[in-house]
């Protein structure tokens, strides 16, 4: 081996020290430098994780190679690699199975006679993993010296080394900006508590006291705006996790690409615009608690995935071969009905018992009667702090009136409305007030009557002069109308009522001329 071909060969390696590259693609680079310098006709470098060794990059191995776990009592090459403090050569008639046998690109048959050695990686003087070297001609090896897979084996555990640097670096920086996050999320925003004194309300902060203190699975079920997220919340802080993070995932808001790569993580290059390894919920989630919420609009493809993590605590960031092992709690919410999805072939039954292990339904604020006058007191004070107001306080015929409506979008409807409510009376004030009172007049909450009328059944459609046909379509037009009507022309929202997938709804509807 001369020095122009030595020199040649690693003062790429040494400049790729400092450089910023995915860990596949360093440990690619390494082991293609070794086999120019160390001419072989396989190479591996492999982790050891525990008593397994784990393969992270392979040259002239078939590549399903990286995808297994090689027990290192089953291998006794391995073994006796593992346990020298320096390079090692096996002679080539060496009657010691070798764990690559078949493994070798462009080889059909056995790996029997050849020419083998490895050497041990140390990191911080502790064993980190193994390079091996296989040659199908037995007398390869035989003109290189051990000291050169020595110096080539110490700048490989320079590479690893710098590659776990950078990984711990990225991981830290992940780390702090999600503490960032979750800081601005605590911080930015007043303290929204769960607020109620009826039986419903107290039901429900029993059932979180009992359930947050396990670790079990918990679904989380009630109509949209009952404020499932603040439950998931407060079962996350009286969880012996409540010291580390509550990542949260709105499943709705992703398509189902994405919702995987958020999910999971990617790998550089895993698709068009992943420039960086990235992390996904779970593995930010490691150790705490993960949130999923609207998890009922998960596809039945991320449902099969994400059934394995739960199984295993094993994800695959998109892209990637190699597997990470996460302890998340898992907490999810949705507003529709799971069981009759499972029945209707939307929903996978597995998955479905997976996730209800502990099912917590949120009780409607039309159920918790004068709780409704707690939560108006709550908002009420967040508005007269954001408006300057000295006082922002209800009428007897306001509290009335919020007593009796319905609540058709529960707490978060009740939020918006106070809100909406202030801002107008404050507007139709000539000069600015101390204290303003809120009237029945100023919600302008519908009356009993016209809700009644409004969320009633559409009545059946006359006798059509027509065809079947022409009667079906005349009754699906009525329906889809009363729907939208509903909604306020909320086509998703009319959708889900409906049953239907939002784009089937849009083709119906141009088929019937409703839009």
């Amino acid at each position: 081996m001369t020095a122009k071909l030595l020199l040649t060969t690693l003062l790429p390696l040494v400049a790729d020290l400092s450089r910023e590259l995915p860990e596949s693609e360093r440990y690619r680079r390494l082991l293609e430098a070794m086999r120019a310098l160390l001419p072989c006709d396989a190479a591996a470098l492999l982790r050891l994780d525990g008593d397994w060794l784990v393969p992270l990059a392979v040259d002239g191995l078939s590549l399903d190679t990286l995808g297994r776990r090689f027990k290192v009592s089953e291998h006794p090459r391995f073994d006796v690699l593992l346990s020298s403090p320096g390079p090692t050569r096996f002679p080539s008639n060496c009657d010691l199975p070798d764990p690559y046998d078949g493994l070798v690109d462009g080889l059909a048959e056995h790996l029997e006679i050849h020419d083998c050695m490895g050497c041990p990686l140390f990191i911080d003087e502790k064993p980190w993993g193994l390079l091996t070297l296989d040659a199908l001609d037995p007398k390869r090896f035989e003109p290189i010296e051990l000291d050169a897979l020595q110096a080539f084996a110490s700048l490989a555990a320079a590479t690893v080394n710098v590659a776990q640097r950078i990984e711990r670096l990225a991981l830290r920086v992940e780390d702090e900006q999600l503490k960032a996050e979750l800081y601005r999320q605590a911080h930015g925003t007043p303290n929204k508590e769960l607020i109620g004194q009826s039986k419903a309300h107290k039901r429900l902060l029993d059932e979180i006291a009992l359930v947050g203190s396990s670790d079990l699975t918990v679904l989380i079920t009630g109509e949209t705006g009952v404020g499932k997220e603040l439950v998931a919340q407060a079962i996350h802080a009286a969880s012996p996790r409540a010291d580390k993070p509550m990542v949260s995932l709105n499943c709705a808001a992703l398509p189902d690409t994405l919702v995987e790569s958020e999910l999971f993580g990617h790998v550089r290059g895993a698709f068009t615009g992943a420039m960086n390894d990235r992390r996904g919920k779970f593995e930010l989630a490691n150790g705490g608690t993960l949130f999923l919420d609207e998890v009922g609009e998960l596809s039945l493809t991320v449902q099969a995935k994400l059934l394995r993590v739960l199984q295993s605590g094993q994800l695959q960031r998109l892209g990637s071969d190699q597997e990470h092992r996460v302890d998340v709690r898992l907490i999810a919410a949705t507003n529709r009905d799971l069981a009759e999805e499972v029945r209707s072939g939307r929903y996978r039954a597995d998955f479905y018992h997976r996730l209800s292990v502990y099912p917590l339904k949120v009780p409607a604020l039309r159920e918790r009667g004068r709780d409704v006058l707690l939560l108006s007191g709550f908002f009420l004070e967040q508005n007269r702090s954001r408006m300057g107001l000295g006082s922002l306080r209800l009428s007897p015929d306001a509290q009335a009136a919020l007593v009796r409506y319905d609540w058709p979008g529960n707490v978060r409807e009740l939020e918006h409305l106070i809100g909406r409510s202030a801002l107008k009376a404050l507007g139709n004030c000539s000069t600015r007030p101390r204290i303003l009172t809120l009237t029945a007049q100023d919600l302008d909450l519908p009356s009993r009557e016209v809700i009644e009328t409004a969320t009633a059944p559409p009545p059946p459609p006359p006798a059509a002069a027509g065809d079947l046909r022409q009667a079906t379509e005349a009754y699906q037009r009525q329906l889809i109308s009363a729907c939208l009507e509903r909604h306020t022309h909320n086509w998703a929202s009319a959708a889900r009522e409906l049953g239907l997938d939002r784009a089937n709804l849009g083709r119906m509807a141009k088929r019937l001329g409703l839009k």
